[in-house]
């Protein structure tokens, strides 16, 4: 059976997350419903990584399995129509080996969060980025983020019910970026614990409002312990960007 890989943009505001769950509509089951009204046969998408109820997506990667071969544009149009009216997209699709996983074979997850830092409240951007009334210092921010770059043990960054086997992770890349009255923090790794951006987020936000300081956040890291790091910041404001293969 050919396999492919599509490339999908989601807003994540109406779903429990990617993984299909019996407490709501998913991405995954979205995604296998257009499929299977497709082509009539039933099959599994299967993703590079979960999303979180309420994360949107403008680059998640999954792979899925057809009876025969079809045109590639084919597929992307006939997924899309069928998606409708649901607030999923394909924008690619390609054939691949038989053997690609979405998952297994990805080298590196790139997530993006908006803060939106202003007195009015928001309206065209409400659900889809962290609105901060207060004041945020972006390059104080900038310092605590460079105190978790590298190889650590994020225990303090994990959700309680995070399903990895270890807290050790690599950040490779943390950056934070000031736009004008908005501020985004870039996170790059091969993995991510669950929750893990959400928490870093939140924490970097009480350095930004200097109820910390950097050396707070390195305290919290080397505490090991949930309890002793910041808040996790609202899902809205997570998008995954970019899986590199």
């Amino acid at each position: 059976m050919p396999r492919y890989r599509l490339t999908v943009e989601y807003d994540g505001t109406e779903f429990v997350g990617w993984q299909r769950q019996d407490s709501g509509p998913s991405i995954q089951a979205e995604l296998e419903a257009a499929a299977l009204a497709y082509c009539g046969h039933p099959t599994r998408m299967m993703g590079s990584g979960r999303t979180d109820a309420g994360v949107h997506a403008r680059g998640q990667v999954c792979h899925f399995d057809l009876p025969e071969e079809r045109e590639t544009d084919v597929i992307r149009g006939a997924l899309n129509a069928h998606l409708r009216p649901a607030r999923i997209a394909v924008l690619d699709a390609a054939q691949v080996a038989d053997d690609f996983d979405a998952r297994r074979d990805a080298k590196a997850r790139t997530y993006l969060y908006r803060i939106i830092n202003r007195r009015a409240p928001l309206t065209l951007e409400y659900g889809r980025a962290w609105f901060c009334s207060k004041p945020l210092d972006p390059a104080l921010m900038a310092k605590g983020a460079a105190r978790l770059v590298g190889h650590h043990d994020f225990t303090t960054f994990r959700a309680a019910e995070c399903q990895a086997r270890s807290p050790m992770k690599t950040l490779d890349q943390l950056d934070v970026r000031h736009f004008d009255d908005e501020i985004h923090v870039i996170g790059k790794a091969r993995s991510f614990l669950h929750n893990q951006m959400r928490a870093i987020v939140g924490t970097l936000s009480l350095v930004g409002r200097s109820h910390w300081t950097p050396d707070d956040v390195s305290r919290a890291l080397d505490a090991k312990d949930r309890q002793k790091g910041g808040p996790n910041a609202p899902p809205g404001g997570l998008y995954l960007m970019k899986i590199d293969y």
